[in-house]
């Protein structure tokens, strides 16, 4: 039996990168590197972190005809495909080095190969209409200031909001901006000045899942999902398509993204915190 190319399959957010090494279709390392986002980063940014945290991680050499499978946010088009597939190219010294849009990476961990609806809830968010080959429609994410409804930035976005225009219990307020050491000065400075401020903001929802059970958190959830579901989803005019979801943000909150879709009279399908199983079934 002839043996299989080595794999190398990569699912990457705007926090982390999951990295699989796969030979003759079992894992051979597991590892994680910082995300890579060709919108936030520039390609020596991203060189740097693939040579200091990725190559230097790797317990095995890489054969040079092993094939990377790169599903990345922010590889919407073409030209932010090539930037990313150019320097892994140059880094790892390979060739056949394929890189999608991790929107397609969740369609193919969550639906494999039948039509679907599929969605990317982690630092940013995503959804698309699937036909169980390619991505037939997509409404545009637009990232966190137009658009990322329902993702962990615009959540943390909306904490921050609601703490200063004091949408929140006093005594919560106060526990927010204590932990973690905040106040309007160091908040403004971060968000306008400072660069990933995607990353700032999302590092603040641990927060929201503490207090899940407060009302005004329990809103603020419901009300970010429910706002996802509205101007996304349901444009894709599948009502009889069960809504499957990837991402942190998905799997931490899965109970208030039911609830938030129950009240539209939708129904929640698959959810998982990686795709990264779904993507090692799919390529196998």
């Amino acid at each position: 039996m002839k043996e299989k190319k080595d794999i190398l399959i990569a699912d990457s957010g705007s926090t982390k990168t999951d990295w699989c090494v796969c030979r003759n279709g079992e894992i051979v390392q597991a590892l994680q590197t910082q995300g890579l986002n060709p919108y936030h980063q520039t390609e020596e940014v991203i060189a740097e972190v693939l040579t200091n945290e990725l190559k230097s991680a790797l317990r095995t050499e890489l054969k040079p005809d092993t094939q990377v499978i790169f599903y990345g946010a922010g590889c919407a088009n073409e030209a932010a495909c090539s930037r990313v597939r150019n320097v892994i190219e140059a880094v790892l010294g390979l060739t056949d080095v394929q890189v999608y849009t991790d929107l397609l990476g969740a369609a193919r961990a969550l639906c494999g190969h039948k039509e679907g609806i599929a969605c990317v809830l982690g630092t940013g968010s995503n959804s698309c209409l699937y036909d169980g080959k390619q991505i037939v429609a997509n409404v545009p994410p637009l990232g966190y200031i137009l658009g990322d409804e329902g993702s962990s930035a615009v959540l943390g976005r909306r904490l921050l909001s609601d703490c200063f225009k004091n949408q929140l219990p006093p005594a919560l307020q106060e526990e927010f901006l204590k932990k973690y050491n905040l106040s309007q000065e160091k908040v403004l400075d971060r968000v306008y000045r400072q660069p990933l401020v995607n990353r700032f903001l999302a590092s603040l929802t641990p927060f929201l899942s503490e207090h899940r059970e407060v009302p005004e958190v329990h809103k603020l959830l419901v009300e970010s999902f429910t706002e996802f579901l509205q101007r996304n989803v349901i444009q894709y005019r599948r009502p009889w398509l069960p809504i499957n979801c990837v991402g942190s943000i998905a799997s931490v909150f899965s109970a208030e993204l039911k609830e938030a879709a129950e009240a539209l009279g939708m129904e929640m399908g698959v959810i998982l915190q990686s795709p990264m199983k779904g993507l090692i079934a799919y390529h196998k």
